[in-house]
């Protein structure tokens, strides 16, 4: 499994009884514009279907995609923990809502990141010398 993309989570909100809700957050490993791979203790089946709200956490400002609907097409067991695929639902990369808007957001300022952190992990520090 990829390692866990940086300063991004998916909540999302679980029904316990008839009245109480407990709203999750998880941890995501991928991220294209048409689904995601989330980590969690929650217990999904594949067929269930789970609305996210992906938070990315920003410096100054979160960016926040809400009310994105995700199909569960696949559940690997990991330890206490599940990976869930997931497939967003009725979501057009190119149709210029808000929600397809942030999206595209978060995925641009996350492969930003990406490329900075791995600049600073395969370059050797600037201040060794090598001794003679």
């Amino acid at each position: 499994m990829n390692e866990e993309l940086p300063d991004l989570v998916a909540r999302f909100r679980v029904r316990h009884g008839i009245f109480r809700r407990e709203t999750v957050e998880a941890r995501l490993y991928e991220l294209d514009s048409f689904g995601c791979v989330m980590k969690t203790d929650k217990l999904f089946e594949p067929g269930d279907t789970v609305v996210l709200e992906l938070v990315m956490d920003m410096p100054f400002e979160e960016i926040r995609a809400g009310g994105l609907t995700a199909l569960v097409t696949e559940k690997r067991k990991h330890c206490s923990n599940f990976f869930y695929s997931l497939d967003f639902v009725e979501l057009n990369s190119r149709d210029g809502s808000p929600t397809s808007d942030k999206l595209r957001r978060i995925r641009e300022v996350l492969l930003k990141k990406q490329s900075l952190k791995s600049r600073r992990g395969s370059s050797p520090p600037a201040n060794t010398q090598q001794m003679a």
